[in-house]
């Protein structure tokens, strides 16, 4: 099997990122463990995901969104806030300017990113399937597959996710911590309309987010609890965990009800010192991982996908090798900031909003107040949160290029 690029690893990012190749004419050849019955089953992980804009126009652009048309759910505010004392921040998107986001389920992300890839000539989609070994070699990648298959390309892509034995295999350093804090994941249906709004609620104990979903009666939450909380937060009776959240909501949104199944995942940071190697690209979660305090994790990696594609497409047409060094090193220089300083930022606010204490708890207030009150900061948020800062590739911004 020849391709122009080989892409181990094929969840949301993986296969995102080859039909961006396929919608520019690049083929590519996607290897997965997974079964395809499994992760697309309804219960698989009860996830769900906020798309920024600019993210939905790359999909959008690549043939994926028009799959995805009335099954998501439109943020058009976002509220934060300490607790649940008065004066929050308020990030509102005016009716012209489009939504902040878009909520979807992870298994209908999937759905489409599938159906997508089975119509795609230049994806060929080796699920499940595992690479058994892999040779990096001066002129290509060679890996052989555990059926006996060989797949061959100039470039190997690894987005497997933060525990990347690629990347490990590569000898990448990762900087990496846990928070000592768990995601409960799950949803809620309520008796009052959730408006389009996010909510995202801060306790020293973790941030308590509310994301809305279609309906107008139904959300997603992820609520972030001590890491010794969460096998007894998963233990509660639904009438016990309804009653909790309803404390964290402030009943804000009325009655509640169990929407679908708890689950819960340990949170913590990772940072690979770099991104490339000899014929060799990480993206995703392989490259970097972050606290969902913001939920901007799957639209790092989208923004992977959309500048990698853009320095591919391009050396494809310039006829160059698509694992020159070169080629590489453009792509690294081009995400290793941005990553970086969301990163940053979103530790920075986990650690800030997580201490304790009425000090903390004012310093929090303050801090928010003065975003509120200062419209070039708010601006700022809301274009990060939109997916639309920095140097944009055109995928970004709905265009083939």
């Amino acid at each position: 099997m020849d391709s122009d690029v080989i892409i181990l690893g094929g969840g949301l990012v993986g296969l995102t990122l080859a039909l961006a190749l396929d919608a520019h004419g690049l083929t590519s050849t996607v290897v997965d463990p997974a079964r395809p019955d499994a992760v697309l089953a309804p219960g698989f992980d009860g996830r769900a995901s906020a798309v920024a804009s600019a993210s939905w126009k790359m999909l959008e652009a690549i043939g994926v969104g028009a799959r995805l048309a009335g099954k998501g759910c439109e943020i058009r505010t976002i509220h934060v806030s300490d607790g649940l004392a008065p004066g929050l921040l308020a990030f509102e998107s005016a009716p012209d300017d489009g939504p902040l986001g878009l909520m979807f389920e992870n298994r209908q992300l999937r759905q489409a990113l599938h159906a997508a890839a089975a119509e795609a000539a230049g994806v060929t989609l080796c699920m499940p399937a595992r690479a058994v070994t892999t040779e990096r070699g001066t002129h290509d990648v060679t890996v052989t597959l555990d059926d006996g298959r060989v797949a061959r390309a100039p470039l190997l892509i690894a987005a497997e996710g933060r525990n990347s034995p690629t990347r490990a295999a590569a000898g990448i350093r990762v900087a990496r911590w846990s928070y000592d804090h768990t995601a409960i994941v799950g949803a809620l249906e309520h008796e009052r309309d959730h408006g389009n709004i996010a909510y995202e609620i801060f306790y020293p104990s973790g941030p308590f987010a509310l994301l809305p979903m279609p309906g107008g009666h139904r959300s997603a939450i992820v609520w972030s609890v001590r890491g010794a909380d969460g096998p007894g937060m998963l233990k509660l009776g639904d009438r016990a965990f309804l009653a909790e959240a309803s404390k964290r909501m402030g009943g804000m949104l009325g009655t509640l009800k169990v929407a679908a199944p708890r689950s819960a995942f340990p949170l913590g940071f990772h940072h690979s010192a770099r991104i490339t190697g000899e014929r060799l690209a990480l993206a995703g979660d392989a490259a970097h991982g972050i606290h969902p305090i913001a939920g901007q994790g799957l639209n790092l990696g989208f923004r992977d996908v959309a500048a990698l594609t853009e320095v591919l497409v391009d050396g494809s047409r310039l006829g160059l090798d698509l694992g020159d060094a070169q080629l590489l090193a453009r792509y690294e220089r081009w995400r290793s900031l941005d990553t970086l300083m969301v990163a940053a930022a979103t530790d920075g606010l986990t650690r800030l909003f997580g201490l304790p204490g009425r000090t903390a708890s004012a310093a929090r207030r303050f801090g928010l107040g003065i975003v509120q009150r200062t419209p070039p900061l708010k601006r700022l948020f809301m274009a990060e949160a939109r997916g639309e800062t920095g140097v944009l590739p055109p995928l970004l911004r709905g265009e083939l290029g």
